[in-house]
């Protein structure tokens, strides 16, 4: 089978959004039923930046941001450069051309649109993940690209106006797509939205801004829990510092935060060897971890998602990696949010609030005195802002779709947690609307590590739901016992020899 991302790969393309057309009416949760939206009421096309023209791949000056390039839309390209690769109509095995593409750039987002030849009417929109803080932007391909041609749907994806954690940017850009396709070719008769990583989180904001738009979504590794996922990066954190009496500081600024960077990557050192030892060998096998690095592990097993199958092999593959701006400690040193001001510095103010979190070692009931002891040492952070309820910041995700929305997620990620789904559908239950989301468990360790069977077979399902009704199968992700035990994440797993490689548990029943 396969995969379409690879582990380590992923983290240089993921820590990876032009003027937008007017935004829908805030969401106001209420409960619903399966139902099918009325018709997407698409804006009017929107003007066209000039295209890059002629046979060479050519990168051009943004319109709307300032020290921003655009990459041409019509080659690959990968982050650092072109590829030599063009984006091209999906060929049949007789090397016959299936499909019809299109591409430009509005207002400084470059866009791709393929369109299938036998076109069913319907439109997929594909929102993509973080890209770091890099200033070139560039659009790519939706992993399911293949799928949905040979299918009869039409995708189009946006390379946003800009990089970075900018939501808000990534859905204006994102749902102008629509006015754009219904100007190029016509309006769809149904659209579905879709997004990985940072894209899960502007699919959830996007079918809640814009109501009536979309049939469905599929989310995936998505951020569902909007802020959620910085306070779980504060918390792997301070309760290593506690745990090893480093007395560490979470700056209150993106300055002051960059300036403590060198401070902090001394202590983090200082702290390593009381927790284990083979961090950030490239080899998760090596990592060996001390009493003190276990309880560790425990708390950000807890707060990742509970106890669950192959936890460990996902402790020790993300232990054993590192990421800028401190490239040698382990992964979740590299992303402390005290180093950014909170949030990476797209909010105006810290986001982050562990002031009321309790810190579990072994998810028991009754707190053990090791558990006291760390919630009474463990730093405390308090916010000084909220998630935005419109696209400024980082918006919040109500949990209200109102549309079906089928997820999944490998329990193994670390690097936007399981537990982003345990979130989302605790939001939904609040809003009455548990009955219209379904999570999947991935037995992986990676982020965003899928086969194009299990995202094919999600987005199978999530076409019959919505055109049948039928609420298809999912994990109880919410159930604990379910989560712990043994088997969890088999029924949606594709088990083929070879996918899914460092992720080490119980083997699936046959």
């Amino acid at each position: 089978m396969v995969r379409l991302f690879r582990p380590i790969g992923v983290l240089l393309g993921l820590l990876v959004l032009v003027l937008g057309l007017p935004a829908a009416a805030e969401a106001n949760p209420t409960p619903a039923g399966v139902s099918h939206p009325r018709p997407p009421q698409h804006p009017r096309p929107v003007p066209e930046d000039p295209a890059p023209t002629g046979p060479d791949c050519t990168t051009t000056t943004s319109t709307t941001q300032a020290g921003y390039t655009v990459a041409d839309p019509r080659c690959t390209f990968t982050g650092a450069g072109y590829s030599g690769a063009r984006f091209t109509p999906t060929l049949d095995a007789k090397g016959r051309a299936l499909s019809r593409t299109y591409t430009g750039i509005v207002a400084g987002a470059p866009y791709r649109i393929e369109v299938p030849k036998r076109w069913n009417g319907q439109l997929v929109i594909y929102a993509h993940g973080y890209r770091g803080t890099g200033t070139t932007v560039f659009v790519d391909d939706s992993p399911l690209r293949a799928y949905f041609i040979q299918q009869g749907f039409a995708w189009a994806g946006s390379g946003y106006a800009t990089n970075g954690y900018d939501v808000g940017q990534g859905v204006r850009d994102s749902h102008a797509l629509l006015g754009l396709f219904a100007g190029k070719i016509r309006p769809a008769r149904s659209v579905y939205m879709t997004g990985f990583s940072m894209g899960g989180h502007i699919t959830a904001v996007m079918i809640e801004r814009f109501r009536g738009d979309f049939v469905g979504a599929m989310p995936a590794c998505g951020v569902l829990g909007d802020k959620k996922l910085f306070d779980y990066f504060t918390d792997a954190n301070v309760t290593a510092a506690a745990l090893t009496g480093t007395g560490i500081q979470f700056p209150a600024t993106f300055e002051a935060g960059q300036a403590y960077a060198p401070t902090y990557d001394g202590q983090v050192l200082s702290e390593l060897p009381k927790l284990g030892t083979g961090f950030v060998s490239g080899n998760p096998a090596s990592v060996s971890l001390t009493p003190t690095g276990q309880a560790w592990a425990g708390v950000v097993q807890q707060r990742t998602g509970g106890v669950r199958p192959g936890f460990a092999s996902g402790f020790a593959f993300w232990s054993s990696i590192s990421f800028a701006p401190l490239t040698n400690v382990p992964f979740l040193f590299g992303v402390y949010p005290g180093l950014t001001g909170g949030t990476q510095g797209i909010a105006d103010g810290n986001l982050v609030d562990n002031r009321f979190t309790l810190y579990q070692i072994d998810g028991s009931r009754r707190l053990s005195p090791a558990e006291i002891a760390l919630n009474r040492s463990v730093l405390r952070v308090a916010p000084t802002t909220a998630p935005s309820r419109g696209l400024s910041g980082v918006p919040k995700v109500f949990g209200d779709p109102r549309i079906p929305v089928l997820s999944m997620h490998d329990i193994g990620d670390l690097f936007v947690p399981f537990s982003m789904e345990q979130i989302y559908a605790q939001r939904a239950a609040a809003h009455g609307q548990s009955r219209l989301f379904v999570s999947r468990a991935i037995r992986g360790v990676g982020h965003c590590d899928f086969t194009q069977s299990e995202l094919q077979a999600g987005f199978h399902d999530l076409v019959g739901w919505v055109r049948h009704g039928s609420r298809p199968a999912g994990d109880r992700i919410t159930d604990a016992r379910a989560v712990a035990s043994p088997s969890f994440g088999c029924r949606f797993t594709d088990r083929t020899p070879g996918t899914h490689p460092g992720f080490v548990a119980p083997a699936c029943p046959s």
